[in-house]
């Protein structure tokens, strides 16, 4: 299809960039002798090959993008970029196509589910390059691409609509789209350095301080461990990784200001920040008083801890555990994946429908009991300070509609392939807020490995739909979108 061909000349430039990424664990593999070399070699030369193609083939379509080519071009890079990056998974460990495409598919979607187990004997190359992609995606390769791709004659605004999260997109915190992106960047890499030194200080190796600080900032849960963050059983890295998860799932364009203003009342006015503590605070307090109650653990300081850790673990979908909560009573458990859902601010990296989101649909709910008592009355919904938009409400109220929709139908089919209900509903709710673990046999102490194939991809389409949005995704699937 020739008119889409601007997409497919910018998605080769992406593959390209995207290929480069690839240099980090291939030169590991070479420093530490993995045995991984061949694997990176063969992976890299076949992604820049594939890139340069596809760029040469479309190189003089030279067009801004518009509202079509944007969604297009997202939901392609999300789809291509994992086949790419699960090339090396498949050369050096020989799992299968479905496995690895899994595998990449949740490190970039910053789900974190994985089908690996033997972590901690895996070559350092391999384990480096999953966290990788956790970071890579936790910002979204898009963004990084439109930084750079207003320099190679393409515009990526349109790009950066379709794949920032949250209802409101158009909102800019500096006047250029490009600036937008490297700032974010910015802001990002040096958060995420400040974390893998706070690892490292509280006792993490080097390695493993790198690699969870990758997916601490994408809030993705990788480990280089099978047992997780139980592996090292250390408050103070417990407590690193709390802070810094938090910082993760709060707004970054909120951080941005705060940074550049030297200033701490961005967060103040962000309208999602106090909603996002205090459902973490009142949370964690009621799951540590539910088990210590039930007799899951003796005393209050050490119900406590566990539930601080686990509960922001899964309230902001990053999915590391420090002990295997699926055995705790099935209130807190099912609370804290209740949580995944909504707690996360827009413009972070978590999942789910973000605060924002929950706030607008609580608000309008309020409104309508308003409206049934007094019929009459004017009653706007406002949310830092502004009225929202009716358009902006009703495609709030059609997300949610759709989320649950998408949760019922995709929880009705992994039933109908013959799993339990519980690990059904768990997965499927745990793979579209990108979270991770579930209950059941996808809980914290096992992996995805235990599904079907077809099972595997039900789980890879909830990833995908839940990191784009629903919509992102849905729209390049209905027929009017291909229409002339």
């Amino acid at each position: 299809m020739t008119r889409f061909a601007p997409v497919y000349r910018a998605l080769g430039m992406i593959i390209m960039l995207f290929g480069l990424t690839m240099l980090a664990p291939l030169i590991l593999s070479y420093v530490t002798n993995d045995g991984a070399q061949t694997a990176y070699d063969e992976a890299f030369a076949l992604t820049m090959l594939c890139g340069a193609f596809l760029w040469y083939r479309y190189r003089r379509c030279k067009r801004e993008l518009n509202i079509r080519d944007g969604f297009l071009m997202v939901v392609l890079v999300w789809s291509v970029l994992p086949a790419f990056a699960a090339i090396p998974l498949m050369l050096q460990l020989g799992i299968s196509h479905t496995d690895a495409y899994f595998e990449t598919v949740s490190g970039l979607t910053t789900t974190g589910s994985t089908v690996l187990s033997n972590l901690d004997t895996l070559p350092m190359s391999i384990n480096l390059w999953r966290h990788q992609l956790v970071w890579i995606g936790g910002m979204g390769l898009i963004v990084l691409a439109i930084a750079i791709l207003p320099l190679l004659g393409i515009g990526g605004r349109q790009m950066f609509k379709a794949e920032t999260p949250g209802p409101m997109k158009d909102s800019k915190m500096t006047p250029r789209i490009a600036e937008t992106a490297k700032g974010l960047w910015l802001v990002y890499f040096g958060v995420s350095m400040a974390c893998i030194m706070g690892y490292w200080w509280a006792g993490m190796t080097w390695f493993d301080a790198i690699c969870h600080g990758f997916s601490t900032m994408g809030l993705g849960g990788f480990s280089t461990h099978d047992a997780s963050f139980g592996y090292f059983n250390s408050p103070a890295i417990e407590m690193v990784a709390i802070v810094f998860m938090l910082f993760a799932g709060m707004n970054f364009g909120t951080l941005f200001l705060a940074v550049s203003g030297r200033s701490l009342r961005p967060y103040l006015r962000d309208p999602e920040a106090a909603w996002f503590v205090g459902a973490c605070a009142i949370s964690i307090l009621v799951v540590a008083l539910y088990i210590w109650k039930d007799g899951a653990y003796a005393d209050l300081d050490t119900a406590f801890r566990h539930s601080a850790f686990n509960v922001i673990s899964i309230a902001t979908t990053t999915g590391y555990a420090s002990v295997d909560f699926a055995l705790w009573p099935i209130f807190a458990p099912l609370w804290m994946l209740f949580l995944s859902s909504f707690a996360t601010s827009a413009g972070s990296t978590g999942g789910g429908i973000k605060m924002m989101r929950a706030i607008l649909l609580y608000k309008q709910v309020y409104r309508e009991l308003v409206r049934a008592m007094h019929p009459n009355a004017v009653y706007n919904i406002r949310i830092g300070g502004q009225t929202a938009p009716q358009p902006i409400l009703f495609a709030v109220l059609s997300f949610a509609f759709m989320y649950m929709v998408s949760i019922v139908s995709l929880t009705l089919l992994m039933t109908f392939t013959g799993l339990d209900i519980v690990s059904a509903f768990t997965a499927i709710v745990a793979s579209i807020n990108n979270t991770g673990p579930g209950l059941g046999v996808v809980g914290p102490s096992t992996t995805y490995a235990i599904l079907e194939d077809f099972q595997t991809w039900i789980c890879i389409f909830a990833m995908l739909l839940g990191r784009l949005e629903i919509f992102t995704l849905l729209v390049v699937l209905t027929p009017a979108f291909w229409r002339k």
